[in-house]
């Protein structure tokens, strides 16, 4: 199930350890599975494996929350994928040989939530900010401007949905 909005690990990551609490916001909790059954939102393969490296509480809420197609096989994306790589190998004047080896790494999440979607006109959520004259790291936001996928946070995906909890 592909969705409008993708989220990032970071969406999930962020709101368990720092912003909504499971013990403290239930609510925020009970919007994303709301959202996530509506097919609102989704994700890919990869952050799956990210929020499930940990096998903490929030991966078991992950398993017991989600729909089973919540996580989509980034395969798909296979030639969006090699546009995001081609574009990152072009800016190795710019980016550090490490900041490029991790993006490029075909195991870690970013450069296929790009591609991923590039191929379905989706919406990136993530905490990520862009910083494009930062050259230890590509960021999500700075891999979309060129191909013109939108990157939102937390309460701006609430508020382009209209929800609140």
């Amino acid at each position: 199930m592909s969705s409008p909005y993708i989220v990032d690990a970071n969406f999930f990551i962020q709101a368990h350890r720092m912003h909504y609490p499971m013990d403290v916001v239930p609510n925020f909790w009970s919007k994303i599975k709301e959202l996530a059954e509506k097919g609102l939102i989704s994700s890919i393969d990869k952050v799956k494996a990210e929020l499930y490296l940990n096998s903490d509480g929030l991966t078991e809420w992950c398993k017991d929350n989600l729909p089973s197609d919540f996580f989509c096989m980034s395969d798909s994306c296979i030639n969006e994928y090699m546009l995001i790589t081609n574009w990152a190998s072009s800016k190795s004047g710019h980016y550090t040989q490490a900041a490029l080896a991790e993006f490029l790494d075909a195991e870690e999440a970013d450069a296929w939530l790009v591609a991923f979607c590039l191929s379905q006109h989706s919406k990136i959520v993530t905490h990520e900010i862009g910083d494009p004259n930062g050259k230890k790291r590509i960021k999500i936001p700075d891999a979309c401007v060129p191909f013109g996928i939108n990157c939102i946070n937390t309460i701006e995906l609430f508020r382009e949905l209209g929800e609140r909890f």
